[in-house]
C-alpha cells in the first residue's frame, strides 16, 4: 500500500531538535500517530503491550535501561510512549522521568484521546510539554509536508485523483490510500464502534453505552447543524445535562467537534448553541452537509496547527445575528476576526451575508468557497472584499 508523507513528522522532528520539552501528540484513532512517531523514535513503549507495560510500571530507571540512556550518544535519545494516558498515574510518571532524564532523552507521548482531558492524579506538567493536534490528510498536506513559516501558503493545484479521493474517502490515511468504496464503508463502521463502545467504556465512567451509541448515530446525520440539547435529551430520554456531558466526551474522543458562535463577550458566546461537525466527512450523505463538514475539518486543522506551531493564537467560530442571518465560519487570529467562510456546493452568486458580517466584524477577508469549481491559481488572501473562490484553491492555502 502506498505511503504518504505526513506534515507532523516534519513538525515533530523540528521540535525534537530545537526544544527540551516533551511533545504530546493527540488526535483521532487511526489518524497515523503511532506510525509517524515510531519513525521518529529510537525506543517505543506502548501501554497496551503487556511487556512494555511492565517496563513502565517498573519506573523511570527501568525505562532508561530499556532505552539505553546511559550509553554514549551523539544526540539525545528519542523515546515514544504510546497510549500512556490509560495509565492512572501517567502524569506523575512522566514528571519523574522528564525531570531525571531531560538531558539524555527527547520524549514523545501519543494517544487517541485528548491528553489534557484526563486529569488523573500527579503533579502538573506545566512548562514540560508542547501539545500537537494531529489531523487527517487535507488538501494542503497532500501537496506539501514542510512546516509553514506563515499561516497562509501560496495556492497550488492538487491532482484530480487526489481531490476526488479526499472528498469520497475522507482524509484518514488507510481509506484515502486504498480508495476502495467497500473498504471505506467497513472502516467507518469499525471506527465508530471503537469510539462509541470501546473508548467510551475504557476511558470514561459512562455506563449507558447503548444510549450514547444512539446519540452517536443521531449526530452522524446532523453534521453541520446547530445542536439543540433539549431536543436531543427528549429523543434519547435522558437529562439535558447528560447530553451536554456525553457530547463533550465524544469531542474529547475525536468523534466530532463543536464550533461556537463568535461574540466578543465570551460569556454570551458560551450561552448560545454551538454547531456540531463529525471528524470524518466521508460517510455524510447530504451533499451540502458533507461540503460544509469537509471545510470545517480543514479549518479546524489549520487553526489548531497554526496555534501548535507558534504562528499565533487562532480560533474557529461561526457568526449569526438576531435575524438568523449566518455565515458558516469565522477564523479569529490573535483575538481579532481574520476571515469569513461561507461554503457552497455549486452556488456562485455571492451571499449578501458575507459583506454584511465583514463590515460588522471589521474582517479583512471574506470567502464564498465553492466545492465544484475548478482550481484557480490566484491568492485568495490578496482580496479585501468578498469573493467567490474554488475550494481547491482556498484549501490549498491552509495547512
Amino acid at each position: 500500500m502506498e505511503k504518504r508523507k505526513r506534515l507532523y513528522a516534519s513538525v515533530l522532528r523540528e521540535q525534537l531538535a530545537a526544544y527540551r520539552q516533551m511533545s504530546f501528540l493527540t488526535g483521532p484513532r487511526q489518524v497515523g500517530k503511532t506510525t509517524t512517531c515510531r519513525e521518529l523514535g529510537d525506543s517505543y513503549l506502548n501501554w497496551d503491550n503487556d511487556d512494555h507495560r511492565e517496563i513502565i510500571l517498573s519506573g523511570p530507571s527501568a525505562v532508561a535501561r530499556y532505552a539505553s540512556l546511559d550509553t554514549i550518544a551523539t544526540r539525545p535519545t528519542s523515546i515514544v510512549f504510546d497510549e500512556l494516558h490509560k495509565y492512572r498515574r501517567w502524569k506523575l510518571f512522566l514528571k519523574g522521568f522528564f525531570d531525571t532524564y531531560e538531558e539524555q532523552a527527547r520524549i514523545i507521548v501519543t494517544g487517541s484521546s485528548r491528553l489534557d482531558v484526563y486529569r488523573r492524579g500527579g503533579d502538573s506538567l506545566m512548562g514540560r510539554y508542547f501539545i500537537f493536534n494531529m489531523h487527517p490528510f487535507s488538501v494542503a498536506e497532500l501537496i506539501r509536508t514542510d512546516p509553514p513559516q506563515t499561516p497562509v501558503q501560496s495556492p497550488f493545484s492538487l491532482s484530480e485523483s487526489d481531490w476526488q479521493a479526499l472528498r469520497q474517502h475522507g482524509g484518514y490515511p488507510e481509506p484515502l490510500v486504498r480508495r476502495d468504496g467497500r473498504f471505506s464503508v467497513r472502516w467507518r463502521e469499525m471506527r465508530r464502534a471503537q469510539i462509541l463502545r470501546e473508548e467510551v467504556r475504557d476511558l470514561t465512567r459512562i455506563q449507558e453505552l447503548d444510549q450514547i451509541g444512539t446519540l452517536g448515530r443521531i449526530l452522524e446525520h446532523r453534521s453541520g447543524e446547530q445542536l439543540m440539547y433539549s431536543e436531543l435529551a427528549r429523543e434519547i430520554r435522558v437529562s439535558e445535562n447528560s447530553i451536554r456531558s456525553w457530547i463533550s466526551t465524544l469531542c474529547s474522543l475525536h468523534f466530532g467537534f463543536l464550533v461556537r458562535p463568535w461574540h466578543r463577550n465570551i460569556s454570551k458566546s458560551l450561552r448560545k448553541e454551538p454547531k456540531w461537525y463529525l471528524r470524518d466527512w466521508s460517510g455524510i450523505e447530504k451533499q451540502g452537509n458533507r461540503a460544509e463538514t469537509l471545510c470545517a475539518c480543514h479549518l479546524l486543522k489549520a487553526v489548531e496547527g497554526w496555534s501548535d506551531m507558534g504562528l499565533g493564537t487562532f480560533g474557529l467560530y461561526y457568526v449569526r445575528d438576531k435575524q438568523r442571518r449566518e455565515v458558516d465560519f469565522l477564523v479569529v487570529r490573535n483575538g481579532e476576526p481574520w476571515f469569513l467562510v461561507e461554503v457552497k456546493s455549486r452556488e456562485t452568486s455571492l451571499s449578501p451575508a458575507l459583506s454584511r458580517f465583514q463590515k460588522q466584524a471589521d474582517c479583512p477577508h471574506a470567502f464564498q468557497v465553492v466545492m465544484e469549481s475548478d482550481f484557480v491559481d490566484a491568492d485568495c488572501f490578496s482580496y479585501r472584499h468578498p469573493v467567490v473562490v474554488p475550494a481547491r484553491t482556498f484549501l490549498s492555502q491552509l495547512l
